[in-house]
Formats: C-alpha cells, sequence, structure tokens
C-alpha cells in the first residue's frame, strides 16, 4: 500500500462520508436551522434586509451537499495520509483496527474535545464582532487537541514495556484528559446567544452539528479500513486460477 493509492482511496471515501454527512445534516439540522432564521426575523421585527443572493432552499440542497462533499473529500484525503502514518506503528492492528483508531482520534480532537469549549451556534446567535476572536480559538482548541493526541500516544508507546499494553493505554488516555481539561478551562468562553433564544433550539442545533461530525469520521474509519483490508488480502485459489504465472 502506497501513500498515494491511500491518499486516493481516502478521497474517494471521504465522498461517500460527505454524502452521509450531507443526509444527516438535512434531517436533523434543517429544523433548528429553519427555527433560528425564523427567530431572526421576529425579533428584527420583521424588516427586510433585502433580496438573498442564494435562497436558502438551494442553500439547504444544493450548497449544503457541495460544502459537505468538498469537506469530506479533504478530511478523506488527511485521513489516508494519517492513516499510512499510524499503520503499523500505534500497535499490531489490523488495518480495519487502524482506521476504527484513527477515526475515533480524529473525532475527538477535531469535533468532540473543540465542541465542549466552543460548540457551533446557529444562524442569527453569532455576533459579528466576536467572530475571527471564535475562530481563532476555535481552531486553537483543534491544533491543541491534535497535538496533546500525538503525545499522548508517543507517551503510551513509552510506557508500554514498562507497564504493559492496557495500563500503558489507560495512563497515557488519563494524561490526555487531564491536560485537555485543564487547557478547557483556561481559553477563555465566547458567548453571544440573544436573550430569547429558544434554548431547545440551540441543543438541537448542537447536536445535530456534531452528529455531522460523527457521521462523517465514523464513514471513514469503518469503511476507509474495510476497503484497505480488502486490497491488501492475499488473492484466494479461486481469484488466482486463470492469473499469469
Amino acid at each position: 500500500m502506497t501513500v498515494r493509492s491511500l491518499l486516493v482511496k481516502g478521497m474517494l471515501v471521504g465522498a461517500v462520508a460527505g454524502v452521509v454527512a450531507f443526509l444527516v445534516a438535512s434531517v436533523f439540522g434543517s429544523g433548528p436551522v429553519q427555527a433560528a432564521i425564523d427567530f431572526e426575523s421576529a425579533t428584527a421585527g420583521g424588516h427586510d434586509h433585502g433580496d438573498e443572493l442564494v435562497s436558502r432552499a438551494v442553500q439547504s440542497t444544493v450548497g449544503l451537499a457541495t460544502a459537505t462533499i468538498v469537506y469530506g473529500l479533504a478530511i478523506g484525503g488527511f485521513f489516508g495520509i494519517a492513516f499510512a502514518i499510524a499503520y503499523g506503528r500505534i500497535g499490531r492492528f489490523s488495518p480495519r483496527a487502524t482506521a476504527a483508531l484513527v477515526g475515533l482520534g480524529g473525532f475527538v480532537t477535531t469535533a468532540l474535545v473543540p465542541f465542549l469549549k466552543y460548540p457551533a451556534n446557529p444562524p442569527a446567535t453569532g455576533d459579528p464582532a466576536t467572530l475571527d476572536q471564535r475562530t481563532v480559538l476555535h481552531l486553537l482548541m483543534i491544533v491543541i487537541a491534535v497535538g496533546a493526541a500525538i503525545v499522548a500516544v508517543s507517551l503510551g508507546r513509552s510506557l508500554r514495556a514498562r507497564l504493559g499494553d492496557w495500563n500503558a493505554t489507560l495512563a497515557a488516555v488519563g494524561a490526555y484528559v487531564l491536560f485537555v481539561g485543564a487547557v478547557l478551562m483556561l481559553l477563555p468562553s465566547v458567548e453571544s446567544v440573544p436573550d430569547g433564544f429558544p434554548a431547545l433550539v440551540m441543543w438541537e442545533f448542537r447536536l445535530s452539528s456534531l452528529g455531522t461530525q460523527l457521521a462523517v469520521w465514523a464513514t471513514l474509519g469503518l469503511a476507509f479500513g474495510a476497503l484497505v483490508e480488502r486490497a491488501a488480502a492475499p488473492a484466494t485459489p479461486r481469484e488466482r486460477v486463470g492469473a499469469p504465472s
């Protein structure tokens, strides 16, 4: 398996993950988004904000599908490279198990941990004045979470000979949780939810956003591992029949 072939496989599976993300976002996210838009219209007193360049119908269908598929392609490419780096280096795992671990790590570091401090907000809730600050802090949280995960994996490997696989893993995970927990407490909070915004709508939107990320990483972890393991499996006697000698 070359890095190039893993990159291509990652992008192919990423496109599928993008389609899955589109379906999840459409089913679970469209309701909260529309409710947030209705809230904005109601609080604006029904004033006309001008004609939309792109209609809501296009945004929620073609626009959303394009965004999720492009996102899936990009994440899938990174996933393939991450798998190439991790395979055989984090333990004697099969391709499927390695892909599942990479998918789990990707979800935790790029989605779950940032969500705990800076969850996504629906339309009409973000203060434009804090947009840059929120974006920088969210990206910083991702960088810290990914970097801490890499250090935790290295720590677990270094402790394996002394503590054994299980205890070394527990020690590495514990160190990661403690460090990330401290970072979550130290980083500033940025909350810009307007007064009167329905808490249920906010909660549903944030859950749908996290669920969309989970759909992407779960699809990558499961489908990519199955694809790579099948490609790496030796040919069966029936498949070798008629093969050139």
